[in-house]
């Protein structure tokens, strides 16, 4: 029986599922089985996968039924002590596996494993490394306030673990991710490894792209959330909500910076300020906002042009 169970969901994958599968073959760590969903693909998906030699490889495949469907159904498969997930488009470093068993194993009493995230694009490059975050132990509290662990490509989960909280809720069409964990971390204590070992990929096809799905299953999972968490934390509502509409702010400027887009992201940044009007203490918010009143003057060029010169001034004061 291997160590550690990988589940791969994969919908028309043919362009990153032969990079996905190198990354995660080039782990330091590799007493593993690999189980690709081919969750009802109808391009090049299965010929690019028949082309892997690895007999730690399982493909099953169905008839599409969406990405939480496809991962219940890796889970079913799954018969490691561990469980990981990533995406048919995401990459990991190659001591993904290795650091992450090592910090459960150092702290028996935790259920999940988690570790920092950068983005890449669509030719793999790294453009951007989320900040360092520093939760672990019960970090139920601050999963209530935002989602930071960033994507569905990320954890390590003990088995049993899996099993005591269910699968992913099928229902969602997006944020399912940060349902299942907050599920997780109502139940077991997280541990981090403080390393940007998830390559997340942004696309324009992207989930993160389809801004009315995101902000509609963002609330959803939010509400949720609220209704049964105990009472003392009932105050962070607001304050989650506002996190909520700031990152579909910046969700809308990144894939819809137009006309149109800036009105919207104005409207959601609004939102943010007028649920948690302290929102606007934090240096990034005020930054977002002073970006969406220069668009709101100046063509979206000229601005991008302005805050590229601005962060290359700050990486040579910082390098001085």
């Amino acid at each position: 029986m291997p160590s550690v169970s990988i589940v791969v969901p994969a919908y028309n994958a043919e362009r990153t599922i032969l990079e996905t599968i190198r990354s995660i073959q080039a782990q330091t760590f590799s007493d593993f089985e690999l189980i690709v969903i081919n969750d009802g693909s109808t391009d090049q998906t299965l010929q690019r996968l028949d082309t892997v030699e690895d007999t730690r490889l399982k493909v099953f495949s169905y008839e599409n039924g969406g990405l939480p469907v496809a991962r219940n159904r890796g889970i079913q498969r799954s018969t490691g002590e561990f469980i990981s997930f990533i995406d048919a488009d995401d990459l990991w470093t190659p001591d993904k596996l290795e650091l992450q068993l090592k910090a459960l194993q150092e702290h028996p009493d935790a259920g999940v494993a988690y570790s920092w995230t950068a983005f890449i694009d669509e030719q793999s490059t790294v453009f951007h490394y989320n900040d360092p975050i520093w939760y672990e132990g019960n970090v139920y509290h601050d999963l209530l306030l935002k989602c930071f662990i960033a994507n569905g490509s990320n954890i390590l989960v003990r088995q049993e673990c899996v099993k005591a909280v269910g699968e992913f809720d099928p229902s969602l069409r997006s944020t399912e991710d940060w349902e299942y964990y907050l599920r997780l971390a109502s139940q077991y204590p997280f541990v981090l490894v403080p390393k940007h070992q998830i390559l997340y990929r942004r696309s324009a096809s992207s989930m993160t792209s389809k801004v009315t799905v995101m902000e509609k299953y963002n609330l959803l999972v939010a509400e949720r959330a609220f209704q049964s968490a105990p009472q003392e934390f009932q105050y962070l509502k607001n304050q989650s909500l506002s996190n909520i509409y700031i990152f579909i702010t910046k969700i809308c400027l990144e894939h819809e910076c137009n006309k149109d887009g800036v009105k919207q992201a104005r409207s959601k940044l609004a939102k943010a300020i007028q649920l948690y009007p302290k929102a606007l203490l934090d240096q990034k918010n005020q930054y977002l906002l002073l970006k969406l009143v220069l668009l709101s003057l100046l063509s979206y060029k000229t601005v991008r042009y302005m805050a590229d010169m601005f962060r290359k001034g700050v990486s040579v004061i910082r390098a001085n």
